[in-house]
């Protein structure tokens, strides 16, 4: 199955995504657009993300003849994963399944948090996910505005973004849960912080490598998977935005395999 996997997401959280895929399925061919050029997501109408989401799953789908589509966002994984698993002629894997779906494995007290943007937080697809899997835990959930826009920044560390974690998270430490979900793909990236103010009990379970599992198991039973041998994997990176930036901000975030970075135009 020589087709890619694609992905997409708003900007370059869902870089911690294509990194856990790359690192776990390392014969897959992946094409990745960040619509850095309408980022961020989080403060946009959900009609709005939604649109976006299926602007940018189609043109996987037309263009790059993906095989999966990866909605590596969260933002857009709350607006609009019923439609596109609707529509879609390929299989739809998102980030907010798998994440819940960890988050009550993982937990021994049924005491469980879930941080994320305002809108992933307030759409409640979180509530409705770990609600989906039956287990009986209570969930407390936090909106992180500002976290994405330090990332953003290639800022991950320091004294402003721990003050402002240790007020944001302050609802999740006090509900003493045991583990906490980063509900946003761009959190891994400040996952020292977070954990250093959680405490050392505290575990993290994050949305992109868990996604990244949930595609192999579903690409697997599906027949989908690349075999070894062959043409080596090629991953291409596309961004709405600007080239220089994408590439300069997203080599730091995930590694070489963004220097090639190409324009994706919208049709």
């Amino acid at each position: 199955m020589d087709r890619p996997i694609g992905m997409f997401d708003s900007g370059f959280g869902g870089l911690t995504v294509a990194r856990a895929l790359i690192d776990l399925l390392p014969n897959e061919h992946l094409v990745y657009i960040g619509d850095t050029g309408r980022y961020p997501y989080g403060p946009r109408p959900q009609a709005e993300v939604r649109e976006f989401a299926r602007q940018l799953a189609w043109s996987l789908v037309k263009d790059h003849e993906v095989k999966a589509v990866v909605v590596a966002c969260n933002t857009a994984s709350a607006a609009a994963i019923d439609d596109l698993k609707a529509e879609l002629p390929v299989p739809v894997i998102d980030v907010v399944e798998p994440g819940a779906d960890a988050l009550v494995r993982t937990t021994r007290t049924g005491h469980v948090g879930v941080i994320g943007t305002v809108g992933t937080i307030g759409s409640g697809a979180y509530d409705r996910a770990v609600a989906a899997t039956g287990a009986q835990v209570q969930l407390t959930s936090a909106a992180c505005p500002g976290f994405v826009e330090f990332v953003e920044r290639g800022q991950t560390e320091g004294e402003e973004i721990r003050i402002l974690a240790e007020r944001l998270l302050a609802p999740v430490h006090d509900a003493g849960v045991d583990s906490l979900l980063l509900g946003c793909t761009h959190y891994p990236y400040l996952a020292r912080t977070i954990g250093e103010v959680m405490g050392p009990d505290v575990v993290l379970v994050s949305s992109a490598d868990e996604t990244a599992f949930a595609a192999r198991e579903v690409l697997g039973r599906l027949g989908l998977l690349r075999a070894d041998g062959g043409e080596p994997a090629r991953h291409t990176f596309l961004s709405s935005g600007d080239i220089s930036w994408f590439a300069d901000l997203g080599g730091r975030l995930l590694g070489p395999e963004l220097r090639n970075a190409e324009q994706w135009h919208h049709h």
